[in-house]
């Protein structure tokens, strides 16, 4: 599931931002986007490439719930559990979804399709309850909801 570690994809994405301490975040981001998480390669090499103490490049790495250490499905759900999400039936949303791709929240498939993750607010409380897959938001989750994003799922 995880891709081998390329200096020069990195160096690509240095070169586009700068090599500033302040291009961190958003070469990280890059990393994150092509690999589905952050090797650890790729954050020692970011480090040295911008002169970065190692520990302030992993204090930005795990700070932010949007990277991870760890290769995370190509499809990314995110159940939100914020208060309004919860009152309105965010745990029957997750445990839907846990139980239709067979994993736990923090677990990834096995064919590294899916990964399940809750978050506790994704700040869309008016379309609560609301499920994200990568960067798409979809509200007013019900079961209905749940079977028309997994057959669109099937036809990608």
């Amino acid at each position: 599931m995880s891709e081998v570690f390329d200096a020069k994809v990195v160096d690509g994405f240095i070169d586009r931002y700068g090599k500033e301490s302040s291009s961190l975040i958003q070469v990280l981001q890059d990393i994150q986007s092509t690999y589905r998480y952050l090797p650890e390669d790729a954050i020692k090499y970011v480090a040295v490439k911008l002169e970065l103490p190692l520990s302030r490049a992993y204090n930005v790495a795990t700070f932010y719930n949007a990277f991870s250490l760890k290769p995370v499905g190509k499809r990314h759900v995110c159940v939100c559990m914020g208060t309004a999400c919860h009152v309105r039936g965010g745990q029957n949303i997750l445990d839907n979804i846990s139980a239709r791709v067979g994993v736990k929240p923090g677990e990834t498939t096995d064919d590294g399709e899916y990964t399940l993750d809750t978050v506790n607010c994704v700040g869309a409380c008016a379309l609560a309850p609301v499920v994200m897959v990568n960067d798409d938001v979809h509200g007013g989750m019900d079961g209905g909801g749940i079977n028309r994003m997994f057959k669109k799922f099937a036809k990608d």
